[in-house]
């Protein structure tokens, strides 16, 4: 049993090589030796899921539950504007999560300022890079141990 699950959603598993621009140039490797090297030295356990598939993400929330994850840390990729289905994964399973955006969805298209998990979220990080990951660890450590 993990302490801490780690999603990230459809194309994440790109980023290094897509729109290094918006997206910068650490890879989806990178991100989770710098999140395990932190859960390590706190003693915590992380799993992490990389899908662009909406049903096994769905999964993964519902097998958190049941195997006792503390906290979810989410990277919803374009599912955070399209998916109720995620939300109503959620708002059933009650698991506290984060949900992380790399780049600030506020500074980008129109469609992308509409999050459908931002409102039951314990919190929310957007546009700071891949830090943004560290930040949501250590808030999601802080949590499950108090």
């Amino acid at each position: 049993m993990s302490d801490i699950l780690i999603i990230n959603g459809p194309n994440l598993n790109l980023l290094g090589t897509r729109e290094p621009e918006v997206y910068g140039t650490e890879s989806l490797a990178d991100i989770e030796i710098k999140l395990n090297e932190i859960a390590t030295s706190a003693k915590i356990s992380l799993t992490f899921l990389q899908s662009n598939a909406e049903h096994e993400i769905i999964d993964a929330i519902q097998s958190a539950k049941k195997n006792g994850v503390k906290f979810i840390i989410i990277n919803p990729g374009p599912l955070t504007h399209t998916s109720i289905a995620l939300r109503d994964t959620f708002l059933s399973t009650q698991v506290p999560f984060i949900e992380v955006h790399i780049s600030n969805i506020f500074k980008r298209e129109e469609f992308r300022k509409k999050s459908f998990l931002s409102d039951i979220s314990h919190g929310l990080i957007a546009g700071l890079g891949s830090s943004g990951y560290e930040y949501a660890l250590l808030e999601a450590m802080r949590n499950i141990k108090s």
